[in-house]
């Protein structure tokens, strides 16, 4: 599906982590981009975005729209050959209705841009930014499948409202995706599934699941010990880009694995602690997977989670990404070096 770059493309959901990236280098290659967020007139929300547009070739437009009202997209869309989806809540801890919060959005949100693309005439291909969530469900899928590593054809079969809810949004939200891009025939449908997505931020460092992760790895909430966990690492400058080649790749189609490399909890703690020294309070040790198991309701996990995802290798195949879309991923030492390393210009972090 060849994309004409002369017309404006939809980023849904374009104030955050991954999209603003994805609306910068959008801008500054001349393109035009109508990207929603809640609220446009929120300055703090949206003040980086019209930073972006500043002084780039492209044009930004703001439009205003919720995930869940039906008909939100279609004047944000008019016009448009290329659509990036990308707006889904991102929450794994602290839900007290997991079908209210995660899944419902992450569905009908997919539904209601997908349902306006078969609306609005001018559109010829949508970009969806999913998740390797929904190709496994937690690390020890892996080993029962009796793989060595996750392809994209693999689809996450084990996650439940009620056992990793954020992963089975993601897999739910991707299945009705796919879903209604075969009960049509005028747009195609490629999806970018990023691993644990880390870099720096458009925005001064937030509050988000992804850098809460490495603050913790450093200010002592995880001295005593860090579970031994492997995570598919992915830079959020790779996801944008990999996202902006989808769109405009004319042969390019299907799932993406946007995924660096794999690296445990223990291993990206030693690459942070050789770059930035001793002056941070660095856990000690690899927990014994008993003691997390034991005390894992207190940190706001379940045990059934450590049991399918401590101690259990986890790797990804991005060779299709990488020669689908001819994309090169960044080393994850430069991605955490960049991300803590802001972090520390912000102020989130503090050398003792």
């Amino acid at each position: 599906m060849q994309i004409d770059k002369t017309k404006p493309v939809l980023v849904t959901g374009g104030n955050g982590y991954i999209a603003s990236w994805l609306v910068k280098y959008l801008l500054e290659d001349g393109v035009d981009v109508h990207a929603t967020v809640r609220d446009p007139g929120n300055q703090a929300k949206v003040g980086h975005l019209l930073k972006a547009a500043a002084g780039a070739k492209g044009k930004l437009t703001l439009f205003k729209a919720d995930l869940l009202s039906e008909g939100a997209y279609d004047a944000a869309m008019q016009g448009c050959e290329l659509v990036f989806h990308t707006a889904s809540p991102f929450v794994i801890k602290g839900l007290n209705d997991p079908q209210k919060d995660l899944v419902d959005p992450a569905v009908m949100g997919t539904r209601n841009v997908l349902e306006a693309a078969n609306r609005v005439a001018s559109v010829k291909r949508i970009v969806l930014t999913a998740s390797v969530v929904s190709i496994y469900g937690d690390a020890v899928d892996m080993s029962q499948l009796g793989l060595k590593t996750y392809t994209e054809a693999y689809w996450n079969t084990t996650s439940t409202v009620d056992h990793q809810p954020y992963n089975y949004s993601k897999v739910a939200a991707e299945r009705a995706a796919w879903d209604i891009a075969k009960a049509q025939s005028r747009w195609d449908l490629l999806t970018i599934n990023p691993g644990l997505v880390l870099g720096p931020s458009l925005t001064s460092a937030s509050d988000s699941t992804s850098l809460s992760t490495i603050r913790e790895l450093a200010d002592g909430t995880l001295m005593s010990g860090v579970p031994d966990m492997e995570f598919g690492l992915v830079d959020v400058r790779d996801v944008a880009l990999a996202h902006i080649k989808a769109g405009y790749t004319a042969s390019a189609s299907g799932r993406h694995i946007a995924v660096s490399a794999s690296v445990t909890m223990w291993q990206i703690v030693q690459i942070l602690k050789a770059r930035f020294g001793r002056g941070y309070r660095w856990p000690l040790m690899v927990a014994p997977k008993p003691i997390v198991w034991l005390l894992a309701p207190l940190q706001g996990y379940s045990r059934r989670f450590v049991s399918g995802n401590v101690g259990w290798p986890l790797k990804f195949d991005n060779s299709y990404t990488r020669k689908d879309l001819g994309l090169q991923f960044r080393p994850v030492e430069t991605t955490l070096a960049e991300h803590f390393q802001q972090m520390l210009d912000d102020g989130i972090l503090k050398k003792r």
